[in-house]
């Protein structure tokens, strides 16, 4: 019986994409080293799910080169057709915190008008942890889009930047209940008596979802 190196690799060079998937996930199991050279070539896959699977893997295996790891996903940021591994590559460089890609992420964010590509990038600036990412965060809080408010609140409360309270505190009368949700997450990792001052009003929001978080949230 092949051992597992064996098998993953007879999958990886199969003709059947379903078996190129079952190999992309059995490299969770052998070495983090071999699996990045491994999974190298199924970032330019000619499937979609293939290459979304292996993009998807590289905020863990590109620890392994960071330097290689940031040109390919930068490769797939720009050049994928496909919005999903677009998204997949704006995931990957925040979980990797490539703040040398925040202008890359930048630039696509504006000119793209796929929003699930916009979304992945706004979603991602909080874990990338890129100071400059504020401007563009603030950016998205004035969108029309409930889903990149949503995300901008989210990645604002992990930036750890205080001048965001004062754009977020408008939110907390927000018509959107899983927005203020978001809202009272974001406050309380940000602190301070301005924040708990409104974290103190939600706690008596109608919505109990809402509510719980906010005391959850009170110091």
């Amino acid at each position: 019986m092949s051992n597992p190196l064996e098998s993953t690799i007879i999958l990886l060079n199969s003709l059947n994409h379903g078996d190129r998937i079952r190999g992309l996930n059995q490299l969770r199991t052998i070495d983090k080293a071999e699996a990045f050279r491994l999974i190298l070539p199924l970032v330019k896959d000619m499937n979609t799910r293939v290459r979304y699977a292996a993009v998807s893997q590289l905020d863990v295996l590109g620890t392994e080169n960071l330097e290689l790891a940031l040109k390919l996903l930068r490769d797939r940021l720009f050049n994928d057709p496909e919005p999903d591994v677009q998204a997949a590559a704006a995931d990957a460089i925040g979980g990797l915190k490539l703040t040398e890609a925040y202008d890359d992420l930048a630039q696509v964010y504006h000119q793209t008008s796929e929003w699930l590509v916009q979304f992945s990038i706004i979603a991602t600036l909080g874990e990338l942890g890129e100071p400059r990412g504020f401007e563009l965060l603030e950016e998205a809080l004035n969108s029309n889009v409930n889903l990149l408010q949503t995300a901008a609140i989210g990645s604002l409360g992990e930036l750890g930047d205080q001048r965001a309270i004062e754009l977020l505190i408008p939110f907390a009368n927000h018509e959107d209940w899983q927005i203020r949700y978001r809202l009272v997450q974001a406050l309380g990792r940000l602190g301070g008596e301005q924040a708990q001052t409104v974290l103190r009003q939600l706690a008596n929001d109608e919505m109990a979802q809402v509510a719980q978080e906010a005391k959850n949230n009170l110091s």
